[in-house]
């Protein structure tokens, strides 16, 4: 034997080491790999090719907001007169239907106040016939006035004619100057008396016109009572507070024998059935946003359930702008931040759904544009046209 044996290698280790090159050998060189992994790639190109055709062609046209409620335009019922309340006839969110009654005041005092202007009218209507009466009697004294005016003239007429008849007797010594002296007195004051007569019948006519005149004025007196009694009846009928549109009562704080001032808010009536979306959309995002425009809705209290509505109309200012206190932006520490619109959206939704929503409610809101899609660059061609025409 050699002094030197070249060592064979054990089966075990020979095992060990064809594992080991088959790991190190790359899982890219296995065919079934790459054609996984090629499958794979496709499909990622396709996926992406898909999602950007789509963007364009649909998806940078929807713009949504979270910032959306439900509304309604409820009515608050407030009472025109004092008083204290007599009867409440409706409970809390009970439906209601325009015109039904929902508290009654206590009206009383009211119907004492209509009686009082009744008594003044009845008053003003005496007064007046009474003038009547005058004015008849007035008219009879007219009448002999006028009678005595002609007895006068006539005595002043027989008068004359003796002065006339005795004054030739009287120059011819036939008659004395005295007589005639009395014929001539007596002739004055018939004149006189024609004269007071004239004056008695001017006196009576022109009374006439002066109890006409009161009876204007008891007219014009009786008119105002009526005035004051129609709004007597106003006031007696507002001692009963009706519902004025369809909808359910909300928001009730009114209690029997609780005293209320005229204008004090009492209870509430809530359109359900009118309700709408008020989604406040960035300013960024109503460059394509036009009235009618189809609108996806999904509700905080319905998850999963799409429901459609429209658009109805866009603000017309920020709701900055019709806050309490408008931000004035004249000031050296202005910060610009984006603006937010309201938006109201009309629902299109069924009877039950409506059943389950209810104002003040959070929606989430998306609104298709792609109706306005060129919209923008339309603009921008008009502008560029305008800016053309003034360079020139």
């Amino acid at each position: 034997m050699a002094e030197h044996e070249t060592p064979q290698d054990e089966p075990g280790d020979t095992a060990v080491d064809a594992d080991d090159a088959k790991a190190r050998t790359s899982p890219l060189r296995n065919p079934r790999v790459r054609i996984v992994l090629f499958v794979v790639l496709a499909l990622a190109v396709i996926g992406g090719v898909l999602w950007y055709v789509r963007y364009q062609s649909v998806g940078k046209f929807m713009q949504g907001t979270d910032d959306a409620y439900i509304q309604a335009d409820a009515v608050t019922i407030s009472p025109k007169v004092s008083g204290y309340v007599d009867a409440v006839f409706v409970a809390d969110n009970q439906r209601v239907k325009a015109g039904d009654p929902l508290l009654r005041i206590d009206a009383r005092d009211y119907r004492a106040q209509a009686a009082q202007v009744e008594a003044q009218i009845d008053v003003a209507r005496a007064n007046a016939q009474g003038v009547r009466a005058q004015i008849r009697e007035q008219d009879a004294a007219v009448m002999k006035a006028r009678s005595d005016l002609a007895a006068a003239r006539s005595d002043a007429a027989f008068a004359h004619a003796e002065v006339v008849r005795y004054r030739p007797l009287a120059a011819s010594g036939a008659e004395t100057r005295e007589k005639l002296s009395q014929l001539q007195n007596q002739a004055r004051q018939a004149d006189a008396q024609v004269a007071a007569a004239d004056a008695a019948l001017t006196s009576a006519t022109r009374r006439i016109g002066t109890l006409q005149a009161q009876v204007q004025q008891a007219q014009a007196q009786g008119e105002a009572s009526r005035a004051q009694l129609q709004a007597a009846n106003v006031n007696v009928g507002a001692t009963i507070l009706r519902a004025s549109i369809d909808g359910r009562v909300g928001d009730k704080t009114v209690r029997i024998g609780q005293f209320v001032q005229a204008g004090t808010r009492l209870m509430s009536v809530v359109p359900v059935e009118q309700i709408y979306v008020t989604a406040n959309f960035k300013e960024t995002q109503l460059g394509l946003m036009r009235v009618g425009q189809p609108v996806t809705l999904e509700a905080d209290a319905l998850p999963g359930v799409e429901i459609h509505g429209h658009v109805e109309s866009v603000s017309p200012g920020t709701g900055a702008q019709f806050s309490l206190l408008p931000p004035q932006n004249a000031t050296g520490n202005f910060t610009k931040i984006v603006q937010r619109v309201p938006v109201r959206i009309a629902l299109d939704a069924g009877a039950e759904t409506r059943k389950l929503l209810v104002p003040g409610m959070s929606v989430d809101v998306t609104v298709d544009t792609r109706s306005a899609k060129g919209a923008v660059q339309r603009i921008r061609d008009e502008q560029d046209q305008h800016n053309e025409a003034r360079a020139r």
